[in-house]
């Protein structure tokens, strides 16, 4: 049976007495120095993470013989990884300097032998002895050291003032063996994030989750532009005012929540998840010829934090080519979209009824009525299928399935059916 490794890390706060603060600090600072020597040579002479060791292992042996060999290791794969980084951002005209800079080392211990949980303790191996650091535990770390995960080989450490952070990594074997004529389609929008079912290569339903990620956008921007009118960013006033925004908070959780929500539609119907394929270079392509509002929103879409969200759960991710699938229909006609709005009042998740205003684009093609997110989801989903070699029936228009309503904000409960889109349409 198919299985997929996911890994998640936990950051935990650990203490330390003076003398051993003075033993970190000066591996930290040795670190420092390796990892900024093994990133200036793999930029200059294009070098890969087997050479950095052929070159530089034997010479930091000697230079640091009371360091562990792991941590020599580990600092020549953090410069690799450095190096690659710096060449992608360089390759998007992102990078400034001619070799990456180190600002902050991270010292990563690449294998269990020099560092154990134990007794309360975190105990690390530096000088042919043990160090201890106290950690303070919490929720989230007694849930994955307790709940059959494991403890990867690599543990980063870092400095935080007086106290260091430790980055525990934990792994676990998931079993995903899905039924490959059953699919999720996924189309993440500006406002919404539509999801198509497919059981047996037949639509089943179409999910429609209102997120109003571009209301928060717009709102946002607009706070920060009354913040910082006639004032510089490092106005001390300012930075204060912009620190209490919780914009990337808020959207996250969004986004988290409708990540959830497919997840247990791909479980109930042992499914997989088929989400559009947008990379960084085709956003950048949207943006290109924008006025400075629009690039904004389009820059703030967070299609790909959904799609990364996705990939940590348990589920089969598969990303496919999206382009025409909200402007063809299943049969290949082009169509055309109007704008419709649909206001309706609901009940949510406290009990209070409340107002929703749906904006929707409609279009006819011949005899079909289409809503345009719900298009783009069905062919997603159609497009998956037809690449398996499965036979999907397509549906003849918008009334094949119902289109159910849900805002992650307010429960998981449906809120409505949007039944009428025909009917208002006509």
């Amino acid at each position: 049976m198919p299985s997929k490794t996911l890994t998640r890390t936990v950051a935990v706060n650990c203490f330390g007495n003076k003398q051993t603060r003075r033993i970190l600090r000066s591996a930290e600072d040795a670190y420092r120095r390796m990892v900024e020597e093994m990133a200036e040579y793999a930029v200059r002479h294009n070098a890969s993470q087997a050479t950095l060791h052929k070159v530089f292992y034997a010479k930091f042996r000697r230079e640091y013989p009371w360091l562990p060999t792991r941590l020599i290791k580990g600092a020549y794969r953090d410069a690799a990884r450095r190096v690659k980084s710096f060449r992608d951002a360089k390759k998007r005209g992102r990078a400034y300097t001619e070799t990456p800079e180190v600002r902050n080392a991270t010292l990563v211990f690449a294998d269990a032998q020099d560092w154990k949980l134990e007794g309360g303790a975190l105990k690390l191996r530096i000088g042919g002895r043990w160090t201890e650091l106290r950690y303070s535990g919490h929720k989230q770390l007694h849930r994955y050291l307790y709940g059959g995960w494991g403890l990867a080989e690599e543990l980063k450490l870092k400095r935080r003032g007086k106290h260091w952070v430790a980055y525990l990594t934990f792994k676990r074997d998931f079993n995903v063996d899905p039924d490959p004529r059953n699919v999720v389609a996924v189309d993440v929008n500006e406002n919404n994030v539509t999801a198509a079912v497919f059981v047996g290569g037949s639509l089943k339903e179409v999910w429609r989750l209102e997120t109003g990620l571009s209301h928060m956008v717009v709102a946002y921007a607009e706070r920060r532009r009354k913040i910082m009118e006639g004032r510089h960013p490092s106005d001390r006033e300012v930075r204060t005012k912009l620190k209490k925004f919780r914009e990337r908070r808020r959207k996250l959780d969004v986004a988290r929540k409708a990540a959830k929500f497919i997840e247990q539609l791909a479980e109930e119907h042992n499914a997989v998840v088929a989400v559009g394929r947008i990379t960084h270079r085709a956003k950048e392509k949207m943006e290109e010829d924008k006025g400075r509002k629009l690039r904004h929103r389009i820059h703030q879409w967070n299609v790909r934090t959904v799609v990364k969200l996705l990939e940590e759960k348990p589920i089969q991710v598969v990303e496919v080519s999206e382009t025409g699938t909200s402007s063809r229909t299943p049969s290949g006609v082009c169509i055309t979209f109007s704008p419709l709005v649909i206001r309706t009042a609901v009940r949510g998740a406290s009990g209070r009824i409340r107002p929703v205003k749906m904006r929707l684009r409609v279009g006819r093609a011949g005899d079909e009525v289409w809503e345009r997110d719900v298009l783009g989801a069905v062919n997603i989903g159609l497009r998956y299928l037809q690449m398996g070699g499965f036979v999907a029936s397509a549906p003849t228009g918008a009334h094949a399935a119902r289109a159910m309503l849900m805002n992650p904000r307010l429960g998981p409960t449906p809120l409505a059916e949007i039944s009428t889109i025909i009917a208002r349409y006509r």
